[in-house]
């Protein structure tokens, strides 16, 4: 594929495309489970800047290579500079993976092939959409190694499983199996299988997505998001309108959408200038 800003050339993710407009990393870090060390955080901050920034890419997808998704921090390089009491390098605004306090305006599927402990669940936390494997299941053991869950999940996962079950995930550090994450709404979907299926099902959610106006996506997604973060309904309009209502309404993609509609057939999008 070609691409008018190159792609990040990372050491720890490879980068796929499975179909235009669709971005697939996965996390390869196999036999140490796929957790992220400070050069992994700061590829993966790169690797998602650039989704937004690349105007052919649409929609992004993160999995793991073999049977973790995510376990988490790189804890041997984590106890090697604490014992040590070296400087750890900062972890990038964007937070763990460059997920999880990620602000982007692109939205990101994580395809959860199987164990997601510590950064790796706190990185699905802010993911827009989850789709996991029947094999997969997630977790907070943060306080059984004398750490916290530092990288945005705490005020996050609240709002998306509620108090009392949010409190019991970091509290006891218990694994949650994916049905039961599924019945809390922290899973949109499980699907039979492992990473194969999980991915797949992922691509098939991700074209959904792409095949709209990516204007209207962009937007929609912010709107939602005013919400989850806590503004209140009326003041999370306003600003939504304030924001973006000019932009998208002299936008191509607005006219060829409607243009579309009355002509009866299939919408032609340009890629977002948003």
């Amino acid at each position: 594929m070609s691409f008018q800003i190159p792609p990040p050339q990372p050491q720890y993710s490879k980068l796929s495309f499975p179909t235009p407009h669709i971005l697939l990393v996965t996390l390869s870090r196999p036999k140490d489970l796929n957790c992220i060390n400070s050069t992994g955080h700061a590829e993966l901050h790169a690797i998602w800047e650039w989704l937004d920034e690349e105007p052919s890419l649409r929609v992004g997808i993160i999995t793991g290579e073999g049977r973790a998704f995510c376990a988490g921090a790189d804890l041997k390089e984590w106890n090697s500079t604490t014992q040590s009491n070296a400087k750890r390098s900062p972890m990038p605004s964007s937070g763990f993976g460059g997920l999880s306090r990620r602000t982007g305006k692109k939205p990101v599927i994580a395809a959860v092939n199987g164990l997601a402990l510590g950064g790796g669940c706190e990185m699905i936390t802010n993911t827009d959409i989850v789709i996991a494997s029947e094999k997969a299941f997630f977790g907070f053991p943060e306080v059984a190694r004398g750490v916290v869950a530092w990288a945005g999940a705490l005020p996050r996962i609240v709002r998306t499983v509620g108090r009392q079950r949010a409190m019991e995930m970091v509290l006891t550090g218990r694994r949650v199996p994916v049905v039961e994450a599924e019945k809390w709404g922290f899973v949109n979907e499980v699907v039979a299988g492992g990473a194969k299926e999980a991915v797949d099902r992922a691509v098939a959610v991700a074209q959904q997505i792409a095949a709209n106006s990516p204007d209207s996506v962009i937007v929609s997604r912010e709107g939602v998001k005013l919400g989850w973060e806590g503004i209140g309904a009326e003041e999370g309009t306003r600003l939504l309108i304030e924001s973006w209502e000019k932009k998208l309404n002299t936008g191509e993609n607005i006219k060829e959408g409607l243009r579309a509609f009355v002509e009866k057939r299939k919408p032609q999008w340009v890629e977002s200038k948003l």
